[in-house]
């Protein structure tokens, strides 16, 4: 609620991303129906990060600690990574978590029978 406001929510709930048809009430469905949430918004596609800007962008600011005017860049240079790991505690198991969009798919949230049927051939 802190970030979907009043005149936000009469703003944006009437929209419905070209992709998805993703609504800003199914971005925010699940905050709504637990109130225990960390975050509880989930994007149905690439548009809801443009369509819904007025509520994802400052979550999304105050989430990573940045600015509204902040860039992102990447730099692939592995021997710049630091760490703390002990060389002498082997490691057991790892766990990586790796999330891609396509545009023009809609993400976990926002698929359709059809991109469902597509992403899993």
């Amino acid at each position: 609620a802190k970030h979907v406001t009043k005149e936000k929510w009469d703003k944006l709930s009437g929209i419905e991303t070209k992709t998805s048809g993703f609504t800003l009430g199914q971005a925010i469905a699940c905050a709504v129906q637990f109130d225990n949430q960390h975050c509880g918004i989930y994007a149905g596609d690439y548009d809801s990060y443009k369509d819904f800007a007025d509520v994802f962008d400052p979550i999304i600011q105050e989430y990573h600690g940045i600015s509204a005017d902040a860039k992102h860049t990447s730099d692939m240079d592995v021997s710049k990574l630091v760490g703390n790991i002990d060389p002498s505690v082997p490691v057991k198991s790892v766990r990586i978590r790796v999330g891609r969009s396509f545009n023009g798919f809609g993400e976990s949230g926002g698929q359709t029978g059809i991109t469902y049927d597509i992403s899993n051939t």
